[in-house]
């Protein structure tokens, strides 16, 4: 990571700030959403006079607290039709209630024929139902392990563990209740409904919410605070601008990111933001590198070669805005569907878009499905007025992507991917100079083909890659030319070795290891 993009050093908070509007919108709510409860959540701390170093705690898992909760969103939309349409019900009852369990079984099949919608209820009453157990406390856990990789403190991550406990026992894992679950998990939890209640309907709405749930799901203290104190927790939520004052709240014992810290930390949040479909995973280290090489091959600047590389990593934050059910559709795409697609890129550059450090970035993310003729999107950009570095990025995604399995189509080999490359330029879409560049370096680096994480055989790495790719273990058989039986002991063992349990945690296995995309070298 040579050559930064300014010379304002860029803060962790920003990342996470950026990160937060992603979630926001893979849970169906306005930009914004957890910067308000960050700031809920401090007020609360201020109130009750944490130090500095409670305040740290509270602050990082305010932002984080939610941050896994795309990372089965395929599973989400297999069942229920709509990750995110599932995820906007979360607000509407207490967690762990009856209400709740029925509101979401409701969802089953959605968006099929009633005799399809049936079938797909009975399925999941069958075995599909094991999707979903322990959902909630595998997004506490990688929560946790993402904290570990941006090298936040213990405090943080035993607050990001138990974010989902209750007051009363009943959350998950269920191994905490009462005064034993960490303060900044209880306040986070409470500081996130809160603001959904105030922003429908004021601080009375907030009170009324935190009553109901006092004493099972949130801590009666805490609530007893908002009951006392609304009107200085609330106060001026709606008027001061979030991004800001949740920067300016950082802790002062924060420090700025380093280069290498920095590389690190977007790396990190890009495996977990592929996380989204299992048919991109390692999608965005993949770009990033191969972007690199080209703008390096191009003679660009250092500080447009980082560029490149940062936006990269940061090129499907926008995605988790759009639902799975697009995303992961075997078949073609509705018009209403394009028009969600559309916005993905401009998802990025809004999320991006505040931060003195990453916002140039977000511009050459943002502009990665422009083309030359103005038939990109989402700003139908034209000619001259698309950089050097978007340009890199959009041949280098095109070419990644194509290289890579689509739940519409298999993975074309590199001729194939080259030859749609040369028509895109003959038509006037890409430049030409960037599609040679890459056509001479693909194929040139050393691949991971030898590489044996975990002591996993060549034979259970083949498998590795297609699980986590969401294909069903009789899916696998087909491809590898074995029984399904054998598939199943394959992942049972492959799954011991690595210290997994479920798709999701092989996928993260999988991508900080360099097994998938299966060909970055190609």
């Amino acid at each position: 990571m040579d050559g930064v993009d300014t010379a304002c050093p860029p803060r962790l908070a920003e990342l996470l700030a950026a990160l937060s509007l992603g979630i926001d919108l893979g849970f169906g709510q306005p930009m914004e959403h957890v910067l308000r409860q960050c700031r809920i959540a401090l007020r609360m701390g201020e109130i009750l006079g944490l130090d500095e170093s409670s305040r740290a705690t509270l602050y990082y898992t305010a932002l984080l607290v939610n941050v896994a909760c795309h990372t089965d969103a395929h599973e989400q939309a297999h069942w229920c039709g709509d990750d995110i349409a599932m995820k906007s019900n979360k607000y509407k009852y207490e967690l762990g209630s009856l209400r709740g369990t029925v509101d979401m079984l409701r969802l089953l099949g959605s968006g099929n024929p009633p005799l399809q919608r049936l079938r797909v209820a009975l399925d999941f009453a069958v075995s599909g139902h094991k999707d979903m157990d322990g959902t909630i406390e595998r997004h506490a856990q990688l929560a946790r392990a993402l904290g570990e990789e941006l090298e936040l403190s213990d405090d943080v991550l035993e607050a990001l563990a138990g974010s989902y406990e209750r007051w009363d026992g009943a959350g998950w894992p269920g191994k905490l209740a009462g005064d034993a679950v960490p303060l900044a998990s209880r306040i986070s939890q409470l500081a996130e409904f809160m603001e959904v209640a105030h922003r429908a309907g004021g601080i009375a709405a907030a009170q009324k919410v935190a009553s109901a749930r006092s004493g099972s799901q949130f801590d009666p203290n805490l609530v007893d605070l908002i009951r006392v104190d609304g009107e200085k927790v609330f106060h001026g939520l709606n008027e001061i601008d979030a991004w800001n004052a949740v920067i300016d709240a950082e802790p002062a014992l924060a420090a700025d990111l380093t280069d290498e810290q920095c590389d690190r930390a977007l790396r990190a949040i890009a495996r977990y933001v592929d996380l989204k479909t299992p048919y991109l995973l390692g999608h965005s280290e993949a770009v990033a590198e191969r972007a690199a090489d080209v703008a390096t091959r191009l003679g660009m600047s250092d500080q447009d070669i980082s560029r490149v590389r940062h936006a990269g990593l940061v090129i499907g934050f926008g995605r988790l805005g759009v639902s799975n059910a697009i995303w992961d559709k075997p078949g073609p795409l509705s018009a209403g569907d394009w028009e969600r697609v559309r916005m993905w890129p401009y998802f990025t550059g809004r999320m991006l878009g505040q931060s003195e450090f990453l916002a140039p970035i977000g511009t050459a993310a943002a502009q990665h499905r422009e083309r030359l003729d103005g038939s990109g999107y989402p700003r139908g950009l034209s000619g001259s007025a698309i950089p050097l570095p978007s340009r890199v990025l959009a041949v280098v995604d095109a070419y990644q992507a194509m290289r890579e399995m689509r739940p519409h189509r298999r993975a074309l080999t590199p001729d194939e991917a080259a030859a749609v490359l040369r028509a895109e330029v003959g038509a006037g879409r890409m430049d030409g100079d960037v599609v040679d560049a890459l056509l001479e370096l693909a194929g040139h680096r050393p691949g991971a083909g030898r590489y044996r994480p975990g002591d996993l055989t060549p034979r259970e790495i083949e498998v590795l890659r297609l699980a986590v790719r969401a294909l069903s273990n009789k899916q696998i058989a087909a491809q590898l030319v074995v029984t399904p039986k054998t598939v199943g002991n394959h992942i049972q063992h492959i799954y011991a070795k690595i210290g997994v349990s479920n798709r999701v945690g092989a996928s993260l296995f999988a991508m900080q290891h360099g097994l998938v995309p299966e060909n970055v070298g190609s």
